[in-house]
C-alpha cells in the first residue's frame, strides 16, 4: 500500500486517482499506523510554505515521517510537498522545512515572464540513477510536465537534481537524495508522462 499523506493540504484526490489509474493500492491517510504500515508515502502540498508546513505540524506527523524515511521507505514530494523537504523558504521565512535535504526554496527570477510559472515546460532531465530512477524511459529533452509554481528548490549539493527546466533561467524540477524522491512539477496532471513517472515511483524497491 502507498500512504497518500494527508495534512489538509494538496490535490490528494487528484493524486490518489492517478495512482489508481496505474493499478495501485493508493490510500489517502492520516491514521499513524497505516503509515508505518505502507510500503511508499506520498507527501503532497499546494499553496504556500508556511501554511503547509503549520498544517503537517499540527498533525503531529512530523516525528513519524521523520522515523519512516531514515528507516528507508521511499517518500515522493509533490510541488510544495518537495518545497518542506528542504530546510526552510524564502516565501516563508519565519517557517523551517523538515530538513531532509539541506538547501532553501527560493522565488523564480524569470524577467520579462509571469511569475507564478504556469503550465507545460520541458524537462531536462540529468545522468540516470541506477536502479532508483523516477525518469527511466523517458526521453532526454522531449518530455513535457505541468508546473504551477512561484519559488524552486536551490539544494547546497546540486548533485540531488535529477531534473531541471528552463524558466527565464534554470529552475529545479525534481530531486533525489536517498530514498527521498520530489518533483516541483505535478506528476498527476501531466498526461502520459506523468503517469510513467508515477508507475517508475510504484516500481522502486
Amino acid at each position: 500500500m502507498i500512504a497518500i499523506i494527508d495534512y489538509g493540504v494538496g490535490n490528494l484526490f487528484s493524486v490518489e486517482k492517478a495512482f489508481s489509474a496505474l493499478g495501485a493500492e493508493a490510500k489517502i491517510t492520516n491514521n499513524p499506523s497505516e503509515i508505518k504500515a505502507a510500503e511508499k508515502l506520498v507527501l503532497p502540498g499546494v499553496g504556500a510554505f508556511g501554511d503547509c508546513m503549520k498544517n503537517l505540524e499540527e498533525s503531529g506527523l512530523i516525528p513519524l515521517l521523520k522515523a519512516e524515511v531514515a528507516a528507508g521507505k521511499p517518500l515522493l514530494g509533490i510541488c510544495v510537498g518537495l518545497q518542506i523537504l528542504f530546510d526552510g523558504s524564502e516565501e516563508s521565512s519565519e517557517s523551517r522545512g523538515l530538513g531532509f535535504i539541506p538547501g532553501q526554496v527560493k522565488k523564480i527570477q524569470a524577467e520579462g515572464l509571469k511569475v507564478p510559472h504556469m503550465g507545460w515546460n520541458r524537462l531536462h532531465i540529468a545522468e540516470p540513477r541506477k536502479g532508483q530512477d523516477l525518469f527511466a524511459g523517458l526521453e532526454q529533452d522531449k518530455e513535457y510536465v505541468y508546473f504551477v509554481h512561484s519559488f524552486h528548490a536551490v539544494p547546497a549539493d546540486k548533485n540531488v537534481i535529477t531534473a531541471t527546466t528552463n524558466y527565464g533561467g534554470e529552475v529545479t524540477a525534481a530531486v533525489q537524495c536517498g530514498n527521498i524522491f520530489a518533483a516541483q512539477f505535478h506528476p498527476e496532471k501531466s498526461g502520459d508522462v506523468g503517469l510513467h513517472i508515477i508507475d517508475n515511483f510504484c516500481k522502486l524497491s
